[in-house]
């Protein structure tokens, strides 16, 4: 079967009514999958295809929007079937119209309402990924221990394999073991995050209603979604301003921005190299001057 009749045909099962398509455009925006605009004569859908190795994680990004959707904070696209045909792997979503204005304040706002969507751990009910980059969520107690095992440990292991050892390595391994400092007198609440939430993945629909997408979903420290908005702008004051009126924020989290958005650079080091390296080191230099 080839992969665009498998597709309808998981179309077909997911909503229970007849899909025939008629047209495939390509949609860019994407550096990881190819995107897709599939039509019938009367319905659209988005769909992301891969090579069929990566089954996984279209699985886990349907979890992580199936997670977000039934949190019913902030819209997300659902998502509708995944499969395999031949050597590529799919994953079907609601189609959306993003090309809409809205108000950064909304977004704010009901982004503080999804970080109040709570858990009894941190971590989530399957790994998935950050970017192409494998991201690891086994539940765990203790947030600082978290964030040290399973976000900059794992991030700093795949930059040795990747030759990025020395001075990286050694001031990543005195942070790991000084961690605890920056949490003092602060005890984070695992929050639902949308674990990559930079500007390229949010938008609004045509209605004005805010929309986000492309998520590393997962229950952590809410700072780290917040942190990110700040790590490559795009994020409005209204927006900032609305996320602490409904949900201040402690004060060290100027520091623990810091922390969180390392994770990231880290990330952009070991998928493109180069000055992202440089810049984790005087990441991880200013966070040490802060413990000394």
């Amino acid at each position: 079967m080839s992969l665009w009749q498998s597709v309808a045909q998981g179309i077909q099962t997911a909503t229970g009514a007849a899909f025939s398509i008629q047209r495939t455009t390509p949609v860019g925006g994407g550096c990881i999958n190819a995107t897709w605009c599939i039509e019938s004569d009367t319905t659209r859908y988005f769909v992301k295809t891969n090579n069929a190795a990566k089954l996984h994680m279209f699985e886990a990004e349907a979890s992580g929007l199936a997670a977000l959707a039934a949190s019913r904070t902030l819209r997300v696209p659902r998502p509708l079937t995944s499969g395999v045909a031949g050597n590529e792997a799919f994953l079907v979503l609601e189609w959306l119209d993003l090309d809409g204005r809205g108000s950064a304040a909304r977004l704010g706002q009901q982004l503080a309402a999804l970080h109040r969507i709570s858990a009894p751990r941190f971590g989530f009910a399957s790994d998935n990924t950050i970017g192409a980059t494998p991201q690891h969520n086994t539940w765990m107690d203790n947030w600082p221990d978290f964030w040290r095992d399973q976000r900059l440990g794992f991030q700093l292991e795949l930059a040795a394999r990747n030759g990025f050892g020395g001075s990286l390595k050694t001031r990543g391994e005195r942070l790991m073991g000084n961690l605890a400092g920056l949490f003092d007198g602060y005890q984070p609440q695992p929050s639902l995050l949308h674990g990559d939430l930079w500007s390229g993945n949010y938008g609004y629909t045509q209605a004005g209603e805010p929309v986000i997408f492309d998520p590393a979903v997962y229950y952590g420290d809410r700072e780290t979604d917040l942190a990110m908005t700040e790590l490559f702008g795009g994020f409005p004051a209204d927006f900032h301003a609305a996320y602490r009126t409904a949900w201040p924020l402690d004060a060290g989290y100027a520091v623990r921005k810091n922390l969180y958005n390392l994770y990231h650079i880290l990330n952009h080091a070991n998928l493109f190299g180069g000055s992202y390296a440089r810049q984790a080191e005087g990441m991880m230099e200013r966070l040490l001057g802060e413990l000394a």
